[in-house]
């Protein structure tokens, strides 16, 4: 199940795959609204988890039942879980773990792994790139206040890795975007991403500030080493370590290093909105997700790290898909939002829609109509807790 990808020296090949991947951008302009029409679908699962209790388990082992089982999935192969660390194990909401309102749960992650190993999973990776650090994952755990313990022991064979920078490999792999990609032609990521048969995204249900919302696309968007995308990353080579965080993506102040394949169109608008959302269709067209889980048991309103801001929820929910845009659909529309909304419109108030990226570049459908929901029914889950009455979509205006 690998991604078609190479592995090479940074340097190698650039020019080549840059010019490329841009001739057919041009092209294919013409047909992403064709490829939209007839991205795939799959079932998602939906269900009702009243907390993060013992009920977690058995619930995600039946909603996996309900997509297909993990057996045909995960069988002897190495599989790549990229878990929502984002922003540091202190940035708490009061008292409150960092679980419950902007980490992935580590009882959701816990659960996954048990399974994973239960259906024969050979190898499992946890990986993560916390914010402009080198330091191991685990450190970011500990601080956190977790015993890792819950995740060795879940299963045989559990692994760690900071995919910021190179970690444990010796090369960076280069990924190029199928039909051109928006932003970019082509990624160059830390090994873990390609020395996996099966990648798994679990994050949170959460609104983001710059996206509209956060859920296993957007989780993506920390795949990306800050050692080439980052600030101050060197202009030509890839550094060693990383010395900022991924703003330049947001604000397209400066090329990711020269080693790698620059933007597409240089002269395109230089706002997050416009760029982050494209980035991340980017992202999972290069690196596609195989297995999306989005944590909604509980979690935070308007933004997706610590703020005055925020609220904390609990929209008690969990959802599961083989395709990580029919899943977010699903979790927008659980969140009270139209996955169909563009720019203007909730949550997507000053950006472009990343579920409608996406789809144009045949990674999934956003169109609920087409999506298979199997346990609950959105209508009978949607977060009052997350939304107001006046942003859900018609459809689900229901007494």
């Amino acid at each position: 199940m690998k991604t078609e990808s190479s592995i090479f020296p940074c340097s190698t090949r650039r020019d080549l795959l840059t010019k490329a991947a841009s001739t057919i951008f041009a092209g294919s302009l013409l047909h992403r609204e064709a490829w939209a029409a007839d991205a795939p679908t799959s079932p998602v699962a939906l269900s009702k988890c009243t907390s993060y209790g013992s009920e977690v388990l058995p619930m995600l082992s039946v909603m996996f039942d309900q997509i297909g089982g993990l057996g045909r999935l995960v069988k002897g192969k190495t599989v790549a879980i990229k878990v929502n660390l984002t922003g540091g194990p202190e940035s708490r909401m009061g008292y409150l773990p960092i679980g419950l309102t902007t980490w992935t749960h580590p009882v959701v992650i816990g659960a996954t792994i048990h399974l994973l190993g239960k259906a024969g999973a050979r190898r499992i990776r946890l990986l993560e790139s916390p914010w402009k650090s080198a330091e191991p994952i685990e450190e970011h755990m500990i601080g956190a206040g977790w015993d890792l313990s819950h995740f060795t022991s879940a299963a045989s064979g559990v692994e760690f890795e900071n995919t910021n920078f190179l970690g444990f490999g010796k090369k960076y792999v280069r990924f190029p975007v199928p039909r051109g990609g928006h932003l970019f032609p082509a990624f160059d990521l830390n090994h873990s991403y390609y020395d996996c048969d099966v990648f798994v995204s679990i994050a949170k249900l959460k609104e983001h500030l710059t996206a509209g919302v956060t859920m296993s696309m957007k989780n993506c968007f920390g795949i990306t080493p800050c050692t080439i995308y980052g600030d101050n990353a060197p202009a030509d080579e890839a550094g060693k370590f990383p010395l900022g965080g991924r703003m330049p993506i947001h604000s397209g102040n400066r090329q990711p290093s020269k080693c790698s394949p620059q933007e597409i169109n240089p002269a395109s608008p230089r706002e997050g909105g416009y760029r982050v959302p494209r980035c991340v269709a980017d992202l999972v067209a290069a690196r596609p997700i195989h297995l999306a889980i989005i944590d909604g048991i509980e979690s935070q309103t308007t933004v997706e790290t610590v703020s005055r801001n925020a609220t904390y929820v609990k929209p008690h929910v969990l959802v599961a898909g083989l395709n990580p845009v029919c899943v977010d659909a699903v979790g927008a529309a659980v969140m009270g939002f139209d996955p169909m909304a563009d720019r203007g419109k909730a949550p997507f108030e000053k950006c472009d829609n990343t579920l409608r990226l996406a789809e144009e570049l045949g990674v999934g459908t956003r169109d609920l109509k087409r999506i298979e929901v199997i346990g609950a029914q959105i209508k009978n889950v949607v977060s009052e807790l997350l939304t107001s009455p006046a942003k859900l979509p018609c459809a689900m205006k229901t007494k």
